[in-house]
């Protein structure tokens, strides 16, 4: 083990806990030297299955024979970096919820036709900006039989810290990449590509022509992708137009709408491949 004890907080290879930003972290200028933080002993294992490369490690003294004992193995001889819990957190300016931190690289995007392959349901993400809320739809895609994620460029990124912790790691699991890299490449080009790759399209959306989530042509679509829209506005006007369908999930009380995290739990466990 290659344990470093923190007694200097301006060493440089802190710098990815404790100084970048996400943005920076990311680096668009330099893709192949952009990076991500895991957290957690099980999203830096599933990171690990999915073949991440780790840079060094963070975390409490009472993890290296702890919690991460099995990760630390696995990680060869890269550098953990380790205090009390108090030092961390003056560190990095919040609590270690997990209790242990891996700076890894970010891996190579995939392409669209790459990532939904064989898919049958996949995912579209409309500018969905909320780390919490792409994590949740992450883990709920993956738990409900979902294939695939693309994300419009006005979306959060998945490996954000806090996406990939809420998500309890699936982001490593599901394929996903972003469908173009301007704003300006969705609706219309995005919409052409999956024409393209021939699925049906599906908007999340209360409108006067909306059909029932239980609908059974929804059931009887052979590739299908469920567009699901920002926290705020929801989907545009424009995509929901493009779409080969417009569909609602019937509510009661009067209650017109769930959090974008909570309806895609529903719509995924409805319009799944039977």
């Amino acid at each position: 083990m290659n344990i470093i004890e923190i007694t200097d907080f301006s060493d440089p290879r802190l710098d990815v806990y404790a100084r970048l930003t996400e943005a920076q972290l990311l680096n668009r200028f330099e893709p192949a030297k952009g990076m991500f933080i895991a957290e957690s002993p099980k999203v830096i294992d599933r990171a690990l299955n999915a073949g991440c490369q780790p840079i060094s490690l963070l975390m409490e003294r009472k993890d290296i024979d702890g919690s991460a004992r099995q990760i630390i193995a696995r990680c060869g001889d890269i550098p953990v970096f380790t205090a009390d819990r108090d030092v961390l957190c003056q560190l990095t300016g919040y609590q270690l919820t997990r209790g242990v931190l891996c700076a890894m690289l970010r891996p190579a995007p995939l392409s669209v036709e790459e990532t939904v392959g064989n898919a049958r349901r996949i995912v579209i993400l409309e500018n969905v900006q909320n780390p919490t809320n792409v994590g949740a739809i992450f883990r709920s895609a993956a738990a409900l039989g979902m294939d695939a994620i693309l994300l419009t460029p006005g979306c959060s990124n998945p490996l954000y810290r806090r996406s990939a912790r809420v998500s309890m790691g699936t982001v490593f699991q599901i394929p996903w990449t972003f469908i173009g890299s301007e704003t300006s490449d969705w609706p219309d080009a995005g919409m052409a590509k999956l024409r393209t790759l021939g699925f049906k399209t599906a908007a999340m959306a209360l409108s006067d022509d909306s059909v029932s989530i239980d609908d059974p042509r929804l059931a009887a679509e052979k590739k299908l992708a469920i567009i699901l829209g920002s926290e705020g506005d929801g989907l545009t006007e424009s995509t929901i137009a493009d779409c080969d369908y417009t569909v609602k999930i019937p509510m009661y009380h009067g209650v017109d709408s769930l959090n974008v995290a909570a309806a895609s739990a529903v719509a995924f466990w409805e319009l799944r491949a039977k």
